[in-house]
């Protein structure tokens, strides 16, 4: 819709998963849109299941309106999440990660703390929290200079 390509309010949430070693732990991130805010789990296997049940389990305590994601076979189950927390799916067109900015730009912010090349197994569900509310935490220029955590609860965290 409209309201969300323009950034126009909250709920409007963009998803993938930063991979790990092949086969090994992944991370399934979500990022809303307007605010920035990221919401991010650590999952033992890239498959749909883990990817259905972490999406619900993330968003049920948000405003969700929408959901996209990439065009991963990890998002086959996005038909039970659609029933379980009432919100379409909007897949963009192959190769066309622009459309999903904000999380593809998110996602290279979690490579600086989770490089490629480091399995993401060793890697504790408390350093995942940790490293995502740092990023929830960091002022942006694109959000004049407020951080996503303020954004998304409309709060004012500091003075500048």
């Amino acid at each position: 819709p409209a309201i969300a390509n323009n950034r126009g309010r909250i709920g409007d949430w963009e998803g993938d998963t930063v991979a790990g070693r092949t086969g090994g732990a992944c991370l399934l991130t979500k990022a809303d849109r307007k605010s920035r805010f990221l919401i991010g789990r650590k999952l033992p296997k890239k498959t749909s299941e883990a990817v259905r049940d972490a999406t619900i389990d993330a968003l049920k305590v948000y405003p969700v309106h929408t959901i996209t994601p990439d065009r991963g076979k990890e998002f086959a189950k996005h038909r039970q999440v659609t029933e379980a927390l009432h919100v379409p799916y909007y897949f963009p067109p192959p190769h066309q990660p622009w459309q999903r900015g904000t999380n593809e730009n998110t996602n290279g912010l979690l490579r600086e703390y989770f490089p490629k090349d480091r399995s993401l197994d060793e890697v504790r569900e408390e350093d995942v929290q940790r490293v995502v509310h740092e990023l929830n935490m960091r002022p942006r220029k694109c959000l004049g200079w407020r951080t996503p955590y303020e954004v998304f609860f409309n709060k004012v965290l500091h003075l500048t």
